[in-house]
């Protein structure tokens, strides 16, 4: 068979570094644990993740003012991805207008992904402040913040579901696409916007980028 195995049944299964399937440290199979890996895993910090926030607007200049808004809270960009025309659902045009674009940003600085509640309080904080500047519509910006790790993309919500996890603040999380296999797979709760694959290969090069900032540098 193609590929590397899938966990088997019954096997609670790790992704490895680029996001595959992991079998090797960390990985419990029920089928063939032994002494070692049965033992308790230790708590150890977490991987550093790269700030990702996808915009959302009407018009150019204000998505614009919301990365300047963006860059003053969070520090300089590592990558910009076009503007995609937001054609997937009408459910912001009562209070956003029509004719929207996604925008995304990456950001240099590697995050701690425990930080995504913080962040996304924060970029409420920044929607207000546009809102009451710019005016015109209720909700001129919609910044959405999440992270891009090797194995998947997490974004953060205010709203609670069966498929999130609390973070604290009255913040919730998501994981919103994995990266298996070489590439990024959905599940029945994503955004149908997330799920075409209109985003991957800007996602794709964050992802890739990120990987080299994470591996050892050689002696």
């Amino acid at each position: 068979m193609d590929g590397p195995p899938r966990c088997p049944q019954m096997a609670i299964c790790g992704l490895g570094p680029d996001g595959d399937p992991a079998w090797g440290d960390g990985v419990v199979d029920t089928l063939t644990a032994g002494l070692d890996n049965a033992a308790m895993a230790q708590p150890k910090p977490a991987q550093p993740v790269q700030l990702l926030v996808g915009l959302l607007a009407g018009r150019a200049e204000w998505l614009d003012a919301g990365v300047a808004e963006l860059v003053e809270a969070f520090g300089p960009v590592e990558a910009v991805s076009e503007d995609y025309p937001f054609t997937f659902t009408d459910y912001y045009a009562p209070t956003m207008g029509a004719g929207l674009v996604r925008r995304f940003v990456a950001f240099e600085r590697l995050i701690d992904p425990a930080s995504l509640a913080d962040i996304k309080r924060a970029t409420n904080a920044l929607e207000a402040r546009l809102a009451e500047r710019i005016g015109q519509v209720d909700r001129p910006v919609n910044l959405d913040p999440g992270y891009v790790a090797p194995g998947k993309l997490v974004l953060a919500s205010a709203k609670d579901f069966a498929h999130r996890v609390y973070l604290g603040q009255g913040i919730y999380a998501e994981v919103t696409l994995q990266f298996r296999h070489g590439r990024w797979v959905s599940s029945d709760w994503t955004f149908p916007d997330y799920a075409s694959g209109l985003y991957d290969a800007f996602l794709t090069g964050v992802r890739d980028r990120l990987r080299s900032r994470l591996r050892p540098a050689r002696p």
